[in-house]
């Protein structure tokens, strides 16, 4: 399971087909374009759930990385994205060869949800097998990257 983590001071996601309603928005806090191979399980989405919601990547009062979504009362927007597995190694297009089937990584997204839903900060979600235009405001930039 791959995920980037992007600490922001909004962000929002649409569905391109749908109506735009077909939103979800969160102000303070951090996006997480999650990535699914074969190979995960429950037990690595648990423990990347967890990282998600422990990750001290907000300042303290002394500007130092000390406090976590939950610390600073911020939200999560968690958007599936399986071209996190693309390996654009040889020639020009990208191989998703790596990436989960979608059946698979559909329920790996829910289980993902669901896990960082049983944590004490709203969570917003991006939408499976449809085209998305996400906004961002990056903040700070603080983007990391995490792999289990």
């Amino acid at each position: 399971m791959r995920v980037v983590v992007q600490r922001v001071l909004r962000a929002s996601v649409r569905d391109v087909a749908a109506s735009p309603e077909a939103a979800a928005h969160i102000d303070r806090g951090a996006v997480l374009f999650a990535g699914f191979r074969l190979s995960d399980d429950d037990a690595i989405i648990d423990w990347m759930a967890a990282k998600c919601l422990g990750l001290r990547i907000f300042p303290d009062d002394e500007g130092a990385f000390d406090r976590s979504v939950v610390d600073c009362g911020g939200a999560l927007l968690a958007v599936p994205n399986f071209t996190l597995y693309g390996d654009a190694s040889r020639g020009r297009r990208p191989s998703f060869t790596d990436a989960a089937p979608p059946e698979f990584a559909a329920a790996c997204f829910e289980r993902f949800l669901a896990a960082l839903r049983r944590g004490p900060v709203p969570v917003e979600s991006g939408f499976f097998r449809t085209h998305m235009h996400v906004e961002l405001v990056n903040d700070g930039p603080v983007t990391l990257w995490l792999e289990r």
